[in-house]
């Protein structure tokens, strides 16, 4: 099963588990979004396109893996002869996805992100270190006042 996503005025081909990098979606990492704006729906034999831009009762469940930045591109511009120059350069914003199901007939997203269901198949799920760094600074504390 796969389906056409459209998103940051681009379209992607994604399927279930795909990582996929597009313009910068709302959220930190580890959020569950849905992308909405779905053109088309393939389920083994069954094709169903869009009426009008987007398949109706079809969505795209995708958790946020990170957000980043691309490489500078320079833009330069020189007038020869006019003693005229500029330069400007750009880093376009992404974040990466991971598509975690495709949803057909108005369903709606379970919510369980990847790392959530990787955690019960019995992979380790990265530790937060922000919160064991606090939770190792409140132990010290403690110990610190009774010496």
């Amino acid at each position: 099963m796969f389906a056409v996503v459209k998103t940051g005025g681009k379209q992607y081909r994604v399927a279930a588990n795909d990582v996929v990098k597009v313009a910068r979606v709302a959220g930190e990492p580890g959020d569950v979004v849905t992308l909405e704006n779905v053109l088309l729906v393939q389920d083994g034999d069954n094709i169903h396109v869009g009426a009008n831009g987007a398949v109706e009762g079809a969505s795209v469940a995708a958790e946020i893996v990170s957000h980043g930045r691309d490489a500078k591109v320079i833009a330069f511009k020189k007038r020869r002869r006019q003693n005229s120059k500029r330069k400007r350069g750009h880093r376009q914003e992404h974040s990466l996805v991971r598509i975690t199901e495709i949803l057909t007939g108005g369903a709606k997203a379970s919510g369980a992100s990847a790392s959530k269901a990787s955690a019960k198949s019995g992979e380790k799920a990265p530790a937060k270190k922000a919160a064991s760094k606090k939770a190792a600074a409140s132990e010290a504390a403690p110990a610190a006042s009774e010496a």
